[in-house]
């Protein structure tokens, strides 16, 4: 940034042989490194609350006199001013106040330099500063530019303190992170750049406050409230989302994304925000919960909060509020679209950290911010902050919205077997929602498990309730309004509401139904499974009574997203076993890969059930299994290593090797990558056997430094989804 800057002078009053303000200089990069800012900007000066920095006046031939003329600072924030009268001094600054000091030393032939030290409650906003040179008899007035206070974790006065320098390096300084996908049995990992250092980030970041609503209706209000992080984090959590405001994101589930981005597609934050402040801030199409947590978590890193991007696997939306998340099945074992709740394989949310003042310093720490569209909180597309400490011990009175989150992470899951409408088969699993949370780990790619930050309780512990918080008033409860998820999830429901009316009476019947099961069955998938390999599985069946059964054993599975119900069945199996009493049978079973590449995309999961009927009884036993099958890699090598200097050419070999059982028709790898290169780079071969590779070279160059992504893409027209997808991170160094 040019750090000398010419000032506008207001003059008030006579006696033009006075001095006279020529330049200021703002010391940019010493008050960056001192401030732990540089990076930030290069046309802004960025400081952080409570902590001083330093600024240089500089005069015209006479220099400015002590003796008989008054420095007075004036810091303006909308329509609030802090009058700031300058000091000798060389004592230490209070950061619970605004001064202003000249140290012994700092006033030289023209110049002077002087030390502003903000309160450590001061909002967070670009401020404005004057600088007033008056006499009993004159005042001369200079606007000398302005500067970003931001909040500081570094200060143990601020809220956002946190205390350790790794996780302020990891929380804060960090413009890389890792998110978490897939399932809890097989967990895939994708490199993330926040981008915080990128210009015009910081930028986006203080125009998404200016844009709020919040501010947009009573700016004074909302500049006084901007020193809690707390209110910080509410509003910013609304603005990632576009539901209420001139958010940046616009959510979509299903359906096509030819007017947008893929969410799949995105690598980094700065590319968002870029596009939401040069299309005038209309919101960028499209995101998914992990897009939206990651927009969230560089804002929050930018404006100083420490945060994390978390990843919750099998997390529920419990639809009506009851802590119980219901699923159907046929007595074929497929999976069927009747129920109002629903379980993602995962979801990614935001941790932010700080102190909750009005919650009380037992629920200080980490807080649960989710800018995903789900539910309103206050009337607005928002969850959080929810302190973690009180999902854990479940203290549901808590702001904000405890009992959702709660019920993201704890709730039961009641498996059901259906049959003409009825339900013949109950099964409770009080282990699968919020199985595991992963963060990615302090300076290292390898997840944090954070499962027992969240479910040290058990799930049948009582709620612990807050006095002058009432349950009712803070239980989120369904909303009337269709959201992304509620969409998702409903498809269908309307012509299948008297199916599940008569679904829910039956089941009450089997709720008195305590005794043990005669028979025990269990589905599990051997290994990991990857796209051009056989899925094997084991089937475990155990009788527990002191008679021979004959048993009828049905298989199914189906493919499903990530967010979604299953689609229809694309393999079933059925055939009678016979077991002896008191026998453990291992059914061993296979599907190869013939009878699923034709409808598996990249992202895709699959479902797996199996339903064991006695054939005399007609009891049935249900067990289920979700698991993603990974995709083939795409190779990227980095000429010289990961690590590439600034303004550099440097080369980027990418290739895709065909392991799958038949030719591929139509067959386009694809690199991008944002700050890296300019657009898509593609290589296509009309034909692909199998064992053969497509190759791609490319030029990259980075124009700014930081972590970037650099993303490959395979596809072919026998599918009409991408096939594979890889990331692969680049550091790029200044020099």
């Amino acid at each position: 940034m040019d750090c000398m800057q010419q000032t506008k002078q207001k003059f008030c009053g006579t006696g033009y042989d006075h001095c006279q303000l020529k330049l200021v200089n703002f010391e940019a990069h010493e008050n960056h490194l001192s401030h732990e800012t540089q990076g930030l900007s290069e046309k802004r000066l960025v400081v952080r609350r409570g902590k001083p920095f330093k600024f240089t006046l500089m005069f015209h031939s006479q220099l400015w006199s002590s003796y008989t003329e008054s420095l007075v600072l004036d810091v303006r924030l909308g329509n609030m001013a802090q009058r700031i009268p300058v000091h000798f001094s060389d004592e230490q600054f209070d950061p619970h106040c605004w001064s202003a000091k000249i140290y012994p030393g700092n006033i030289n032939a023209e110049s002077v330099t002087i030390h502003i030290c903000t309160p450590v409650s001061s909002s967070v906003a670009v401020y404005t500063l004057l600088v007033h040179i008056e006499t009993k008899h004159f005042r001369r007035s200079y606007a000398v530019g302005s500067f970003v206070l931001l909040c500081n974790p570094w200060l143990k006065d601020d809220p956002v303190y946190i205390p350790q320098d790794v996780q302020i390096q990891e929380y804060i300084k960090s413009d890389y992170g890792m998110i978490y996908m897939g399932t809890n049995l097989n967990v895939c990992q994708r490199p993330w750049s926040f981008g915080q250092y990128e210009p015009g980030v910081l930028e986006a970041c203080l125009k998404l406050l200016q844009l709020s609503p919040q501010h947009l209706q009573d700016k004074h209000k909302d500049y006084v409230l901007r020193a809690d992080p707390v209110y910080l984090s509410r509003v910013i959590c609304a603005m990632v989302n576009c539901e209420d405001d001139m958010g940046i994101l616009r959510g979509r589930w299903q359906g096509s994304y030819k007017d947008g981005v893929k969410p799949s597609e995105w690598s980094g934050s700065a590319d968002i925000l870029h596009r939401w402040v040069s299309s005038n801030f209309s919101p960028v199409c499209y995101g998914q919960c992990w897009v939206f947590a990651s927009v969230l978590c560089t804002v929050m890193r930018v404006l100083g909060v420490p945060s994390r991007v978390v990843t919750v696997f099998n997390a529920a939306h419990d639809g009506n509020a009851n802590v119980k998340i219901e699923e159907y099945y046929s007595t074929t074992g497929e999976k069927l679209n009747l129920s109002k709740d629903s379980i993602w394989n995962f979801h990614v949310w935001v941790e932010c950290w700080m102190r909750r003042p009005d919650l009380g310093e037992e629920f200080d720490g980490w807080q649960v911010v989710d800018p995903t569209p789900q539910e309103k909180s206050d009337g607005i597309f928002r969850c959080g902050p929810c302190p973690v400490v009180a999902v854990q011990q479940r203290c549901l009175g808590a702001h904000y919205d405890t009992p959702f989150v709660c019920a993201s992470v704890d709730a039961d899951v009641i498996r059901l077997i259906v049959r003409n409408g009825q339900v013949v088969s109950k099964k409770v699993n009080t282990e699968l929602v919020g199985e595991l949370i992963y963060t990615k780990s302090i300076g290292s790619d390898s997840p944090e498990n954070l499962t027992q930050t969240y479910k040290t309780m058990k799930s049948d512990d009582p709620a612990v309730m807050l006095p002058g918080h009432p349950y009712e008033m803070v239980m989120m409860c369904s909303s009337a309004h269709p959201t992304p998820r509620s969409l998702a999830r409903s498809a269908g429901l309307d012509r299948n509401r008297s199916n599940r009316m008569d679904c829910r009476m039956a089941e009450e019947s089997l709720e008195n139904d305590e005794s043990p099961p005669s028979l025990e069955v269990s589905l599990k998938i051997d290994g990991m499974p990857s796209v051009g390999e056989s899925i094997p599985m084991c089937v475990t069946v155990t009788n527990q009574s002191s008679n021979p059964r004959v048993l009828m054993e049905n298989l199914n599975a189906q493919i499903k997203e990530y967010n979604r119900n299953p689609q229809e069945s694309f393999w079933k199996m059925q055939k009678e076993v016979h077991i002896k009493p008191h026998e453990v049978l291992k059914l061993q079973h296979t599907i190869p890969p013939s009878e699923y590449e034709s409808v598996l995309a990249g992202d895709d999961i699959m479902n797996f059930a199996v339903v064991i009927k006695d054939v005399t009884t007609e009891e049935r036993f249900l067990d289920t299994q979700e698991v993603n099958i990974s995709s083939p890699q795409i190779n990227i090598e980095i000429e010289g290593g990961d690590s590439i200097e600034m303004r550099r050419e440097h080369t980027a070999q990418v290739s895709f090797t065909n392991k799958f059982t038949k030719t591929l028709n139509g067959a386009v790898l694809t690199v991008e990558g944002s700050g890296l290169l300019h657009g898509k780079q593609e290589a296509s071969l009309s034909l692909l056997k199998p064992g053969e590779k497509i190759e791609k070279q490319v030029s990259i160059m980075a124009s700014s430094p930081g972590t970037k992504v650099l993303m490959a893409t395979f596809s072919h027209s026998n599918s009409p989804n991408v096939v594979s997808r890889s990331f692969h991170k680049v550091s790029v160094t200044s020099s």
